[in-house]
């Protein structure tokens, strides 16, 4: 597998990286900050001497000039890629959105309209060599509105949208899609949140990633638990999602 992966420097995106590098897959990192890019590629070298070459390149989801730049320095490296995985985002909290439109405005943009730009850079790059494997993180939040997670929920209902679309589309060419929907998981992201029921570790999510992806899955809920719970939610009567907080 050659793997380039947008936010691969924390989180979960760390943790796939480094079950990748471990099993001795090709890493390339996109992310923010010279210094992060540098100090996690070196450190996907250090911890396995299976380990590839890890290169990176700066790619901004605030930015899409960024976009093609970075792929095609991915591309370089790599001697063309075959996977993309995204796990970039923005999040802040319901209460903090309602009170700050520019950052409702830019949190719906980088989730949605930009994460959809740079994955059809990544589309037609891995079409034009036979296919390959898109992986997109969503969330558990885009499956039906819920007052605590209206404004971030409904950027990733209309990613996940995006993405079932193109699995559609595109799965007889050659390309596979795999829609990722975490609950909620322990990361710099929600550090200061109280962790519900069911929260998830970044290692674990990625070792659920990494099976789906070997297994070409088209969606994962993960921890597995969620794909239960968001069930029941789905199917709840509009008139009781109005009296729980859920």
């Amino acid at each position: 597998m050659k793997a380039v992966i947008l936010g691969g420097t924390s989180g979960m995106g760390r943790a796939i990286a480094q079950r990748l590098a471990e099993r001795g897959d090709h890493v390339f990192l996109l992310g923010i900050g010279d210094d992060d890019l540098a100090k996690s590629a070196s450190d996907l070298v250090a911890r396995s001497p299976k380990t590839q070459p890890v290169g990176y390149a700066l790619c901004d989801l605030e930015k899409p000039e960024t976009f093609a730049p970075a792929l095609d320095a991915a591309d370089a490296l790599l001697g063309g890629f075959d996977t993309v995985i995204v796990t970039a985002a923005l999040f802040a909290t319901q209460e903090a959105l309602e009170a700050d439109l520019e950052l409702t405005r830019r949190l719906v943009t980088v989730n949605y309209a930009h994460t959809v730009v740079f994955c059809e850079h990544a589309r037609k790059r891995l079409l034009t060599r036979g296919g390959g494997s898109l992986t997109v993180f969503s969330s558990v939040a885009g499956d039906r509105g819920r007052k605590p997670v209206g404004l971030y929920g409904s950027g990733k209902a209309g990613l996940s949208h995006y993405l079932e679309s193109l699995d559609h589309k595109f799965h007889d060419q050659g390309l596979h899609v795999l829609t990722v929907k975490p609950g909620f998981v322990k990361t710099g992201m929600t550090a200061g949140l109280k962790p519900p029921p069911f929260a998830g570790e970044p290692d674990g999510v990625a070792k659920d990633v990494v099976r789906a992806i070997d297994a070409r899955k088209p969606v994962l809920y993960t921890p597995g638990i969620w794909a239960l719970v968001m069930l029941v939610i789905r199917w709840l009567p509009r008139f009781v999602m109005r009296k729980i907080g859920f």
